[in-house]
């Protein structure tokens, strides 16, 4: 039985415990049944559940339901990242607080502090996930540090390499000097920041003329090592091939000609510092040029200049400009706003390193995976964001895949101590393949977490194995659902990663979502201390609430609002459907008699009905009803979920609570009980329709509603069947009609409003019409009740109506409303003088407002056309009270 009042938490957690006991979120495994796969993006193993991960979360949720219901064999596979920088700093900040560091506790001890921190936090997210009502396979959830995706990414790594496409080489790297590490291209965010622009002057050699130069970093000028210019630029096409003199250095070094400069930044002349800039170090590559160190490893001023050594670089750069005041050499200094590089994890500043690192080589692997997408293999939902996904692939740089941490799949290549050669091997070799030394030692380093993220399509299903039944049943997954900030981090990845080790693509499609932001459009942040907790809400209100709080009235790709209000709309719309609910339950007559009646209207193989057995106003419902049913499945195909929600949201809360309902009330009460068993099976065949439509957004509330309902089957709600239409509506006609009477009661209503007419005084209701005589005789009941009618008079022509009557046409139907007895017509008229005398003079303001030059000269256009609007509105008010 229902509880009088609607209170999610009297079976929210009760539901959900129910559905994993009994097996619901697992996969058939039915070999006859289509296989429906989303792979879970995993989250941070120790993180907690934000509002992106509701909407990430939700959006996967509603397609698995979806898909499950279709009758597909589904699987939704969730699992959780090790987050080896994130993860290894929270463990080495912990290890600050107790006065140690990991190299005190040395590798093995600190891996093991590692998995205990993890063993402590990890695991909080899933619990959240389930209070979501996410519906994936717990048993199935894999780990990226787990045994057999640690084994994946082994033999990744040393197929890759035995084909070429891994390599150890120098060269220049993002470095965090906060993670001490490097990181991928991928993994640094560029942040605005005002700064300074120095220009400093570098005489040419043997004359008495100088280049000047403008620099954002003139403590790295004693690495310089070139200055360049624009191959066209007029100013300096002298200068090419001259040398000139360092300052401070008091050093020789040439003018050269690239067309990497832009002629407009500064001066057009820029210095070269192939060591500690990625530009400066492609044109020294290019040039031939010297690459001089500026920094020690710890990003202290080296021993060029001997004064400066062991400086911080910000110390260094104020006595470096100083030096260069005293010498004559700075010309100027003036503000400057730039792009600077940021660590994705910590926001510190990334500082280019020339180090030696491992890099996957990626020309040869984008090539497929930009075809894969060119040709519509892979498709993104919207397709706008193709155009991110090719401007990363047709431009990537080699994918730099080490990282200097010891939490993570440590690289296995091993150095033979003897003769300096690269053993790599899924297990230490037991002597070095070149010159057979014992003396083996692995790599320290880890590799990016990235790299066991691209696995994850085919890793989590049983790979390499590729006999493997999961990987045989489920790859290529269907959907892969995920925001538009890690198309590049992690899709693209992920795609010529299936492409290369599956040699078939991962997923179909890419369905790309925005950010949550707070209501001002701010993103959420601990900065701003404007951040969610889902749970909180879901404590406050609901999981039904958060989770269509998060998709009403969005579309995939935009940016969603988080606005409070939807959840109180959510939570109103949950407690209509139960009140709605209770009363369908509660007036059912007798249970078994609406299950034999339904057989009668209903025939489920074919879904057609006996019209014989329906009134106008149940054609009316199930029309609407079964064009509801089409729209929101071809919706859910096509990734509408915000506007397949909101459809259901406006049926169930508009044309069958505030108008099927009450159309029918009559007959509910009716004192025959054929009258009310054949009222009750539409009732709850509508109902429970919609409760199957709204159950992938809505599932706790819409399962509790269902299991209440009258049965036809032992099924519950999540694994009955989505429901089904032919492919003509068979009741267009009748609906036709009714969305007539509706157009005339709701006129009824606001004449009555605005003539203040009490409820009580009941009016006769003249309807003139040739072709729907029959139709408003069959809807006499309801359009009495309704239109507060005391008679319903239908006659073909307009004999006998009386003069005072108000008059309301729709096609087809004329409706006369006399109002003798209605309403106080002194009173009526005084009232209507008085607004009509409001109104003239609103419109002599408009109008001379309009007619005057300077208004139209100086006001913002905007306030011009609000001025019009205006206008237009009160003339046609002006025009319907004088009538």
């Amino acid at each position: 039985m229902m509880n009088d009042k609607y209170n999610p938490k009297d079976f929210e957690e009760k539901r959900y415990k129910q559905w994993e006991e009994k097996g619901y979120f697992k996969p058939s495994m039915d070999k006859t049944k289509e296989s429906y796969c989303i792979m879970m993006p995993p989250p941070n193993v120790t993180g907690k559940l934000h509002m992106g991960h509701a909407l990430d979360d939700t959006i996967q949720d509603i397609l698995i339901r979806f898909k499950r219901m279709q009758g597909y064999n589904t699987l939704w596979l969730p699992g959780t990242d090790h987050a080896s920088i994130s993860t290894e700093m929270k463990v080495v900040q912990k290890l600050k607080a107790e006065g140690k560091t990991k190299y005190d506790l040395g590798r093995e001890k600190f891996i093991e502090e590692a998995w205990d921190w993890t063993h402590l936090y990890g695991g909080t997210i899933q619990e959240q996930q389930r209070k979501l009502g996410c519906s994936c396979d717990w048993d199935r959830r894999r780990f990226t540090l787990d045994e057999g995706l640690s084994e994946a990414v082994l033999e990744q790594f040393v197929a890759l390499y035995n084909k070429g496409l891994i390599y150890k080489g120098k060269r220049m790297v993002n470095w965090c000097t906060n993670c001490n590490t490097s990181i991928s291209d991928a993994e640094v965010e560029y942040k605005e920041e005002n700064s300074h622009l120095w220009h400093i002057r570098y005489q040419i050699k043997g004359e008495n003329q100088y280049i000047i130069v403008a620099t954002t970093r003139p403590e790295t000028m004693l690495g310089d090592t070139a200055v360049a210019v624009h191959p066209e630029d007029e100013r300096y096409k002298d200068y090419i091939g001259k040398t000139c003199i360092l300052p401070i250095m008091d050093k020789e070094i040439p003018i050269i000609a690239d067309s990497f400069v832009e002629k407009e930044f500064g001066t057009g002349a820029v210095k070269i510092t192939p060591a500690h800039d990625m530009n400066d170090y492609q044109a020294g590559l290019r040039h031939n040029l010297e690459i001089i160190e500026v920094f020690d490893e710890n990003f202290k001023m080296g021993n060029l200049v001997p004064a400066y050594k062991g400086m911080d670089l910000l110390e260094a750069r104020q006595k470096i400009v100083q030096k260069l005041k005293e010498i004559g050499a700075l010309v100027k200094e003036e503000e400057y706003t730039h792009n600077v590089g940021k660590c994705e994890r910590c926001k510190n500043t990334i500082e280019p390193k020339i180090s030696e690192q491992w890099f996957v080589k990626m020309k040869e692997l984008a090539k497929p995976a930009i075809q894969a997408v060119k040709t519509d293999a892979i498709k993104f939902v919207p397709k706008r964001y193709e155009k991110t996904y090719f401007n990363w692939m047709e431009n990537i740089q080699d994918w730099c895949i080490s990282r200097q941490l010891w939490w993570g799949h440590q690289i296995p290549a091993y150095y033979c101590e003897e003769c300096e050669h690269i053993n790599v091997a899924k297990t230490k070799p037991a002597q070095c393949e070149k010159c057979g030394s014992k003396n083996l030692k692995q790599d320290a380093d880890t590799l990016d977490t990235w790299f066991s993220s691209a696995l994850w399509p085919f890793s989590t299903l049983g790979w390499p194995n590729k006999q493997a039944e999961d990987l045989q049943t489920f790859y290529p997954t269907n959907v892969l659902v995920t925001g538009y900030d890690i198309i590049f981090f992690w899709v693209a990845r992920m795609v010529f990663s299936g492409l290369e080790s599956m040699g078939e693509k991962p997923f179909s499609d890419v369905l790309i979502h925005g950010i949550v932001r707070d209501s001002q459009g701010r993103k959420m942040s601990k900065t701003l201390g404007n951040g969610v907790d889902p749970i909180e809400v879901i404590e406050q209100y609901s999981a039904d609430a958060l989770r269509f709080s998060v998709l009403s009235g969005t579309t995939m790709g935009n940016d969603i609002r988080y606005m409070p209000e939807k959840l109180d709309q959510a939570s109103n719309f949950a407690n209509k459907i139960w009140n709605a609910a209770k009363f369908v339950i509660n007036n059912i007559p007798n249970e078994e008699k609406v299950k034999e009646y339904c057989k009668k209207v209903y025939n489920h193989q074919t879904h057609q009905y006996n019209a014989q057995l329906l009134t106008l106003e149940d054609k009316w419902i199930i029309n609407k009803l079964d064009k509801l049913i089409s729209e929101i499945t071809r919706n859910m195909e096509s990734y509408d979920l915000g506007i397949a929600l909101d459809k259901i949201y406006n049926f169930i809360w508009n044309e069958f609570c505030d108008w099927y309902i009450e159309m029918v009330k009559n007959r509910i009460y009716s004192e025959e009980e054929d009258v009310k068993i054949a009222v009750s099976d539409i009732l709850n065949h509508v109902l429970r329709t919609t409760m199957k439509l709204l159950h992938p957004f809505m599932p706790f509330v819409t399962s509790e509603v269902y299991a209440n309902l009258v049965q036809y089957s032992d099924k519950e709600l999540m694994v009955s069947s989505w429901p089904k239409v032919k492919s003509e509506f068979v009741f267009e006609k009748e609906e036709q009609t009714i969305e007539k009477i509706k157009e005339i009661i709701v006129e009824i209503r606001n004449i009555r409003a605005s003539k203040n007419i009490h409820p009580s005084k009941k009016a006769d209701l003249i309807v003139v019409t040739q072709e729907y005589a029959d139709q408003i005789e069959e809807a006499k009941e309801f359009l009495l009740k309704l239109g507060f009618g005391k008679n319903l008079i239908i006659q073909k022509d307009k004999n006998g109506i009386p003069k005072d009557s108000i008059q309301i046409v729709t096609d087809g139907i004329e409706l006369y409303m006399p109002l003798e007895g209605l309403i106080d017509k002194e009173e009526q008229q005084k009232r209507q003088k008085e607004e009509k005398q409001k109104l003239e003079q609103e419109i002599a303001r408009c109008e001379k407002m309009l007619s005057n030059p300077g208004f139209i000269k100086q006001a913002p256009q905007a306030k011009i056309e609000e001025e019009r609007a205006k206008l237009e509105k009160y003339q046609a008010m002006l025009e319907k009270i004088t009538k």
